[in-house]
């Protein structure tokens, strides 16, 4: 990988992250060099990077945006120029992935600039350098975690990318010059022990600014969060909890092709699920299956069941 340090990929081979805007935009265009997460990065080398399809609040985007404003100023940056757009459900480029450290590593960093160690707001801080953007934004679905581009996606993407200048470069230093894959949590502890190291010293404009980004990215983490739940539950259904058509008593000819809300075992509110194929001209039934529905109130069990008799 021309211009990469090193690649330490795992199972990856063209791994991608979804992020929510404006988060995502500011780290292809170089304004953000620190990706907070409370897990440490998988990788090294290349990451590319996926807006999610949430449309940001523009107070989310004001937060960010007085942010980045008021660290950059630490630093004596005051001219930033921030995406005109923050589009959604899209490939927007790629940043290399140096290394992760511990937020209390970062933070006591003094060979890095006050600006990023104020990005350090989250339990592990991933090290990104070498912004490079698509000029058209590939529209894709994203997923959650890291994952792989598929190769036809990634193809074109390489075509389109364009290097990016950020208002402040920043390089890294490797804690250990010989090991590309130096820079990872705890490497930076030992240089601290027993020694005095002073936080950045903050002005209120600062703390007011850390104060509003973090209020902003407080609203996804729950409703992420939350969705994770939903899904786990889903997820966690066990097998006599989903049923044939053909155990309900229920003729297969008179199950309407839309969903019908049923009561299932376990005492739990399920959906029949019902799907049709055609072949030869003759619509043939396919697998249906009762999931669950926890929302569904028994009425309208009742009055489904009604309808089918």
């Amino acid at each position: 990988m021309s211009g990469s340090r090193g690649v330490g990929r795992g199972n990856y081979r063209n791994p991608c992250l979804t992020m929510h805007q404006p988060w995502a935009s500011l780290l292809v265009h170089g304004i953000k060099r620190i990706e907070g997460r409370s897990w440490p990065a998988p990788l090294t080398g290349r990451l590319w990077i996926h807006a999610a399809s949430k449309i940001p609040e523009p107070d989310t985007i004001k937060a960010m945006e007085d942010f980045y404003r008021a660290i950059y100023a630490m630093n004596g940056i005051t001219d930033l120029k921030f995406p005109e757009h923050y589009p959604v459900s899209r490939l927007l480029g790629c940043v290399e992935v140096v290394g992760c450290v511990k937020r209390e590593e970062l933070t006591n960093w003094e060979e890095v600039p006050e600006s990023v160690r104020l990005e350090g707001q989250t339990d592990y801080c991933w090290l990104c350098e070498q912004p490079q953007k698509l000029i058209i934004p590939f529209e894709m679905r994203g997923y959650q975690g890291v994952y792989n581009l598929e190769k036809k996606i990634f193809e074109a993407a390489m075509r389109g990318l364009s290097p990016v200048n950020g208002p402040q470069t920043v390089k890294f230093p490797l804690p250990n010059p010989d090991d590309n894959f130096s820079l990872k949590p705890g490497s930076l502890a030992a240089r601290f022990h027993g020694t005095t190291r002073s936080a950045v010293e903050k002005t209120a404009r600062v703390d007011a600014a850390i104060a509003g980004a973090r209020a902003a990215a407080t609203q996804f983490l729950k409703k992420d969060q939350n969705k994770s739940f939903v899904a786990h539950q889903k997820s966690s259904v066990q097998n006599d909890d989903v049923l044939d058509a053909d155990k309900t008593g229920v003729s297969a000819s008179k199950i309407p092709t839309d969903s019908i809300t049923v009561a299932g075992a376990s005492k739990r509110r399920y959906v029949l699920c019902t799907s049709s194929s055609k072949d030869s001209g003759h619509e043939q039934s396919l697998h249906r299956t009762v999931k669950p529905q926890f929302e569904a109130p028994s009425k309208l069990f009742a009055a489904a069941m009604k309808h089918l008799q």
